[in-house]
Protein backbone atom coordinates (compact mmCIF):
# COMPACT_ATOMS: atom_id res chain seq x y z
CA UNK A 1 0.00 0.00 0.00
CA UNK A 2 1.49 3.38 -1.22
CA UNK A 3 1.55 6.19 1.90
CA UNK A 4 0.37 9.55 0.82
CA UNK A 5 2.97 11.95 0.46
CA UNK A 6 1.87 14.07 3.25
CA UNK A 7 1.55 10.99 6.06
CA UNK A 8 5.67 11.19 6.91
CA UNK A 9 5.42 14.84 8.01
CA UNK A 10 2.28 13.86 9.70
CA UNK A 11 3.94 11.39 12.04
CA UNK A 12 6.81 13.28 13.04
CA UNK A 13 4.28 16.04 13.93
CA UNK A 14 2.78 13.07 16.18
CA UNK A 15 5.80 12.30 17.63
CA UNK A 16 6.84 16.26 18.32
CA UNK A 17 3.42 16.71 20.02
CA UNK A 18 3.98 13.33 22.16
CA UNK A 19 6.83 15.19 23.45
CA UNK A 20 5.64 18.36 24.01
CA UNK A 21 2.02 17.11 25.67
CA UNK A 22 3.30 13.36 27.29
CA UNK A 23 6.92 14.20 28.41
CA UNK A 24 8.16 18.13 28.77
CA UNK A 25 4.63 19.47 29.99
CA UNK A 26 3.80 16.77 32.53
CA UNK A 27 7.96 16.61 33.52
CA UNK A 28 7.45 20.87 34.31
CA UNK A 29 4.51 20.16 36.27
CA UNK A 30 5.70 17.74 38.34
CA UNK A 31 8.30 19.62 39.18
CA UNK A 32 6.27 22.78 40.14
CA UNK A 33 3.73 20.61 42.13
CA UNK A 34 6.80 18.96 43.86
CA UNK A 35 7.85 22.58 44.85
CA UNK A 36 4.77 23.75 45.56
CA UNK A 37 4.23 20.63 47.72
CA UNK A 38 0.87 20.22 46.04
CA UNK A 39 0.47 16.24 47.03
CA UNK A 40 -3.14 15.72 45.58
CA UNK A 41 -1.11 16.96 42.26
CA UNK A 42 2.01 14.90 42.56
CA UNK A 43 -0.26 11.49 43.32
CA UNK A 44 -2.00 12.14 39.76
CA UNK A 45 1.69 12.75 38.02
CA UNK A 46 3.30 9.92 39.82
CA UNK A 47 0.28 7.80 38.39
CA UNK A 48 0.54 9.40 34.85
CA UNK A 49 4.13 8.52 34.68
CA UNK A 50 3.85 4.69 35.69
CA UNK A 51 0.73 4.52 32.97
CA UNK A 52 2.55 6.93 30.54
CA UNK A 53 5.87 4.71 30.58
CA UNK A 54 3.91 2.42 28.26
CA UNK A 55 4.57 4.89 25.94
CA UNK A 56 8.75 4.61 26.37
CA UNK A 57 8.41 0.90 25.90
CA UNK A 58 6.40 1.83 22.70
CA UNK A 59 9.57 3.93 20.96
CA UNK A 60 11.51 0.66 21.82
CA UNK A 61 9.58 -1.81 20.74
CA UNK A 62 9.30 0.50 17.49
CA UNK A 63 13.22 1.00 17.28
CA UNK A 64 13.74 -3.34 17.17
CA UNK A 65 10.97 -3.30 14.05
CA UNK A 66 8.44 -5.56 16.40
CA UNK A 67 4.94 -4.94 15.49
CA UNK A 68 3.41 -5.11 18.64
CA UNK A 69 4.65 -1.76 19.31
CA UNK A 70 1.78 -0.41 17.30
CA UNK A 71 -0.66 -2.49 19.80
CA UNK A 72 1.31 -0.78 23.25
CA UNK A 73 1.11 2.69 21.21
CA UNK A 74 -2.28 2.56 20.85
CA UNK A 75 -3.47 1.04 24.17
CA UNK A 76 -1.16 3.63 25.99
CA UNK A 77 -2.90 6.67 24.08
CA UNK A 78 -6.39 5.01 25.65
CA UNK A 79 -5.16 4.48 28.80
CA UNK A 80 -3.69 7.60 29.40
CA UNK A 81 -6.68 9.50 29.96
CA UNK A 82 -8.34 7.30 32.01
CA UNK A 83 -5.55 7.13 34.10
CA UNK A 84 -6.49 11.09 34.31
CA UNK A 85 -9.53 11.23 35.00
CA UNK A 86 -10.34 7.80 36.78
CA UNK A 87 -9.48 8.60 40.26
CA UNK A 88 -12.81 9.83 42.47
CA UNK A 89 -10.72 10.96 45.10
CA UNK A 90 -8.13 13.07 43.64
CA UNK A 91 -10.47 14.47 41.25
CA UNK A 92 -12.50 16.20 44.15
CA UNK A 93 -9.26 16.95 46.11
CA UNK A 94 -8.56 19.01 42.60
CA UNK A 95 -11.58 20.29 42.15
CA UNK A 96 -11.68 21.80 45.68
CA UNK A 97 -8.62 23.40 45.87
CA UNK A 98 -8.44 27.11 45.20
CA UNK A 99 -7.53 29.03 41.89
CA UNK A 100 -4.09 29.25 41.12
CA UNK A 101 -1.68 29.43 38.32
CA UNK A 102 -0.59 25.54 38.81
CA UNK A 103 -4.16 24.60 39.07
CA UNK A 104 -4.82 26.56 35.90
CA UNK A 105 -1.84 24.73 34.30
CA UNK A 106 -2.42 21.59 35.08
CA UNK A 107 -6.44 21.70 35.03
CA UNK A 108 -5.33 22.67 30.86
CA UNK A 109 -2.88 20.35 30.56
CA UNK A 110 -5.07 17.17 31.22
CA UNK A 111 -7.43 18.15 29.57
CA UNK A 112 -5.12 18.90 26.30
CA UNK A 113 -3.08 15.59 26.61
CA UNK A 114 -6.56 13.68 27.07
CA UNK A 115 -7.80 15.36 23.78
CA UNK A 116 -4.49 14.52 22.20
CA UNK A 117 -4.73 11.23 23.68
CA UNK A 118 -8.31 10.42 22.56
CA UNK A 119 -7.79 11.83 18.84
CA UNK A 120 -4.69 9.71 18.40
CA UNK A 121 -6.15 6.51 19.39
CA UNK A 122 -9.04 7.45 16.52
CA UNK A 123 -6.29 8.40 14.58
CA UNK A 124 -3.95 5.26 14.55
CA UNK A 125 -7.07 2.52 14.42
CA UNK A 126 -6.16 2.06 10.34
CA UNK A 127 -2.29 1.79 11.94
CA UNK A 128 -3.28 -1.26 14.11
CA UNK A 129 -3.15 -3.36 10.83
CA UNK A 130 0.65 -2.89 10.81
CA UNK A 131 0.77 -4.89 14.16
CA UNK A 132 -0.68 -7.92 12.39
CA UNK A 133 2.78 -7.90 9.76
CA UNK A 134 5.79 -9.65 10.48
CA UNK A 135 8.74 -7.98 10.93
CA UNK A 136 10.14 -8.22 7.48
CA UNK A 137 6.95 -7.39 5.99
CA UNK A 138 6.47 -4.14 8.29
CA UNK A 139 9.88 -2.90 6.77
CA UNK A 140 8.97 -3.18 3.18
CA UNK A 141 5.30 -2.03 3.73
CA UNK A 142 6.03 2.11 3.13
CA UNK A 143 2.95 2.76 5.06
CA UNK A 144 4.17 0.94 8.24
CA UNK A 145 7.63 1.65 7.84
CA UNK A 146 7.07 5.43 8.01
CA UNK A 147 5.87 5.27 11.79
CA UNK A 148 9.44 3.47 12.15
CA UNK A 149 11.61 6.65 10.88
CA UNK A 150 11.09 8.50 14.50
CA UNK A 151 11.70 5.84 16.92
CA UNK A 152 14.98 5.11 14.50
CA UNK A 153 16.05 8.58 14.75
CA UNK A 154 15.78 8.72 18.24
CA UNK A 155 18.48 5.78 18.61
CA UNK A 156 20.72 7.51 16.10
CA UNK A 157 20.78 10.18 18.56
CA UNK A 158 20.47 8.27 22.03
CA UNK A 159 22.20 4.59 20.97
CA UNK A 160 23.96 4.76 17.80
CA UNK A 161 25.99 1.30 18.87
CA UNK A 162 23.27 -0.94 20.55
CA UNK A 163 21.64 -3.10 18.16
CA UNK A 164 18.42 -2.60 17.25
CA UNK A 165 17.22 -6.05 18.27
CA UNK A 166 18.85 -5.79 21.74
CA UNK A 167 16.88 -2.39 22.22
CA UNK A 168 13.72 -4.53 21.16
CA UNK A 169 14.09 -6.99 23.57
CA UNK A 170 14.85 -4.49 26.39
CA UNK A 171 11.37 -3.52 25.67
CA UNK A 172 9.97 -6.81 25.42
CA UNK A 173 11.11 -7.17 29.02
CA UNK A 174 9.76 -3.77 29.67
CA UNK A 175 6.00 -4.68 28.09
CA UNK A 176 6.21 -7.64 30.26
CA UNK A 177 6.92 -6.13 33.55
CA UNK A 178 4.18 -3.40 32.05
CA UNK A 179 1.56 -6.46 31.79
CA UNK A 180 1.92 -8.43 34.51
CA UNK A 181 1.74 -4.92 37.11
CA UNK A 182 -1.40 -3.83 34.83
CA UNK A 183 -2.98 -7.22 35.54
CA UNK A 184 -2.08 -7.19 39.13
CA UNK A 185 -3.35 -3.65 39.74
CA UNK A 186 -6.81 -4.72 37.63
CA UNK A 187 -7.32 -7.94 39.03
CA UNK A 188 -6.48 -7.50 43.07
CA UNK A 189 -5.89 -3.77 43.68
CA UNK A 190 -8.98 -2.08 42.11
CA UNK A 191 -11.31 -4.72 43.93
CA UNK A 192 -9.61 -2.97 46.73
CA UNK A 193 -9.82 0.46 46.62
CA UNK A 194 -12.20 0.67 43.87
CA UNK A 195 -11.63 4.77 42.35
CA UNK A 196 -9.78 5.96 45.34
CA UNK A 197 -5.99 5.99 44.41
CA UNK A 198 -5.29 6.44 48.20
CA UNK A 199 -7.19 3.27 49.33
CA UNK A 200 -9.71 5.36 51.65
Amino acid sequence: MQSPSWLPSLVWTDYRLALLFTVLMPLILLLWAFIAKAETMQSLLVIYWRVSSLLAITVYLLIGALPVGFIAGWVARVLIPVSLWFWADLNEEIKEQPSSRLKLSFVSWRWAVSLYCGLGAIAQIPVLRCALTGTDALLQEPFCRIWLDPPWAFRAMFHPTTKPFFLGFLALVGLAIYVIYLGYFVVVRLGRQGRSATGQ
